[in-house]
């Protein structure tokens, strides 16, 4: 089994617990207007099988261990690649590896389920609360997102929902008092990471002669972010 992936970063310490082997896959389907890594959104040529990537996790087995670390799939979304992923975890599992999905959960529920049985923890990218915003950043609608978010919910016993705090955007009183909404209604509440928003992908887009949507907004301060917190705490979330 094989899948295409963009990259690999080696001693992860952001997308996941522990230091961690990310396997960025290539391909996505949303195409965020705040997308840090436009890159990936085209799946490319480079492959690698199932046995590639364990032969390269044991070369630093160790540190994923010792720091309660291991494999994290990413992307792009690597939902699109759902053989692939699943394949790879049930692996990775037999092997003594924690494994994490990183998605946004834009993608049929069959692919979410085939992964999910073989998945440890999930980080579920929700990209706005409101119908309105999340069509403005990411062109689509975000009702089959949240339905798979639900499901997740109930499968996962480790479900942390991110969420890029956008100045003026995403992290207004509506759009946090909606967020509020859907994560205290889901089935099981799951921990939610804030990610302040930053403006360090835009010479990516430069690079691939795209434009950039939302020139002109600044990365979102420590003090957005310690407000955005403050107000999901008052609504009785466990905010990172």
């Amino acid at each position: 089994m094989q899948g295409y992936y963009h990259s690999i970063e080696t001693f992860g310490t952001v997308d996941g617990p522990g230091i961690r082997y990310v396997l960025f896959l290539s391909g996505c389907n949303l195409g965020c207007s705040f997308c840090h890594n436009p890159d990936t959104w085209q799946r490319g040529q480079k492959t690698i099988t199932v046995d590639e990537v364990l032969a390269d996790i044991d070369r630093y087995r160790s540190y994923y261990q010792s720091s309660g670390g291991g494999l994290t799939v990413s992307g792009g979304e690597p939902l699109l690649q759902p053989g692939f992923v699943a394949a790879l975890f049930k692996a990775a599992q037999a092997a003594g590896l924690h494994t994490l999905l990183d998605t946004s959960g834009h993608c049929p529920p069959e692919n979410l389920a085939a992964v999910l049985t073989h998945t440890d923890m999930v980080q579920f990218g929700l990209k706005a609360a409101s119908p309105r915003l999340h069509h403005r950043l990411t062109g689509t609608d975000h009702r089959l997102i949240l339905a798979n978010l639900h499901y997740t919910s109930l499968q996962s016993s480790r479900l942390v929902v991110r969420y890029v705090l956008i100045p003026g955007l995403t992290d207004t009183p509506e759009e946090l008092g909606l967020l509020a909404g859907i994560i205290t209604a889901l089935p099981n509440q799951p921990t939610v990471e804030l990610l302040p928003y930053h403006t360090m992908g835009c010479e990516k887009w430069e690079q691939l002669n795209r434009p950039y949507a939302l020139t002109g907004i600044p990365s979102a301060t420590d003090l957005e972010t310690e407000r955005a917190t403050g107000y999901l705490h008052s609504r009785g979330l466990t905010v990172l």
